[in-house]
This record gives C-alpha cells, structure tokens and sequence, in this order.
C-alpha cells in the first residue's frame, strides 16, 4: 500500500488530521511492526512540522502502538503473537462476560438503545481491507464492548478493560471481509439478554461472543513455537 493513501487533506494540519495519518499507517503496517518510526522523514511525507507528529506519537504511545525508547526514539510495537493472543483473550474471558452480567442488571434504556445504534450500524464501512474503509466498524465494535464495561457501574473493571485496547490491536492484526455480519450476530444475542435483564444469559453470550472471536483470529496466527 503506498504512502499517499495516508497524505492529510489539503491544507489540513491540524494535530488530530496527523493522529489519523499515523495511525492509518500502524493500523495498515504501512510501518511495518518493530521498525523505527522517524518523525522527521513522516513530518515531510505529510508536509507538516515535526511539532504535530510528537503529539501524535504520544498519542499512539498511550494507545500502545509505538513503544518510546530514550535511546532509540520511536518504533511501531510488534504485532501479538500467538501466545499474546491467547492471553489477550484469557483476560477478557475473565472480565468481559462477568461485566455483561453485572450491566444485565442496572443498563438503563438510554443504553440500550445506544446499544442498538451501534449493532445496526456495525457493518457500515467494511468494503475496503484498509483501516481507512473499516475504521467505522473497528470504533463501533469497540465501542459496544466499552458501553456494555460502563454499564455494568464498577470502575476499576472499566479500567481495566480500556487499559487493555483489545480492539486497538486485535485490528491491525487482522481484517477480513465478513466479519461484520458474524461479530452483529453476536452483539445481538449479548443486547437481547441485556434488554431482558437476564444477568445468567448475558454472561453466556458474550462469552460465546468472546470465544469465536479468538477462533476466527487463531486460526490465521502462526502457532505457538
């Protein structure tokens, strides 16, 4: 994929326009994972200053997408591997199901309904394999997972699913075209028990949301050596 799929619009800046760029490039491996990220050489490809690159990179340090070293500046973190991943998922078996129980008890209808807006809107977006044509459906899967965590009222475990940016890197991982209908299917099944408040069935379903997820991603990450 070339650089210029990247470039900011016209007379566009702005430190947020840059963010975008930037993280296009991660998400795409436009930069590869573990090369160096040079803000000069990425401040002239986007024609800006330098200055709106270290805040994008501050950014995406946060994000975990670049990791900073005093000695060597910035690189793009390295993709999960296939033990990575498999704890990823561990910990979100721990806390997610257990949360959407929790939400099945107190969501209120403003949620629910949030709720709703992003399944039915969960496919907008998927025809393009690049992060720029799936971005939408990326925000709103992470979205409805995030929305589920804060209903559910208990703020340190919020914190801990944030902290983990499971989507963030699950994403640039992997994209395959479909995986819009099977992932709406699945945030159905988790809202129906939330709207019924049915604490038991919530948990199971996004569980079994959480479960196929990772099936869908192991099957293409080379095996554990």
């Amino acid at each position: 994929m070339s650089a210029e799929t990247h470039a900011l619009p016209p007379r566009r800046a702005l430190a947020d326009d840059v963010y975008d760029a930037v993280l296009g490039m991660l998400m795409d491996q436009t930069i590869e994972p573990g090369s160096r990220v040079s803000i000069d050489g990425i401040a002239r490809q986007l024609d800006v200053s330098p200055t709106p690159m270290r805040e994008a990179l501050v950014r995406l340090e946060s994000e975990g997408l670049v990791v900073y070293s005093a000695r060597k500046g910035y690189r793009a973190a390295e993709l999960l591997d296939a033990s990575e991943l498999r704890q990823l998922f561990e910990v979100r078996m721990l806390l997610e199901p257990p949360a959407a129980a929790l939400a099945a008890t107190c969501i209120g209808p403003d949620q629910l309904a949030a709720l709703q807006s992003l399944v039915d809107t969960a496919d907008d977006g998927t025809d393009d394999a690049h992060y720029a044509g799936y971005r939408s459906f990326a925000e709103r899967d992470a979205a409805f997972h995030r929305l589920i965590v804060e209903s559910a009222g208990n703020d340190i475990l919020t914190e801990s699913v944030v902290r983990l940016r499971a989507h963030t890197h699950l994403y640039r991982l992997y994209f395959r075209h479909g995986i819009a209908a099977d992932t709406a299917e699945e945030h159905e099944a988790v809202l129906a028990a939330l709207r019924e408040h049915d604490a038991q069935a919530a948990e199971a379903a996004m569980a079994a949301h959480i479960e196929r997820s990772y099936r869908r991603l192991a099957e293409h990450v080379p095996p554990e050596s």
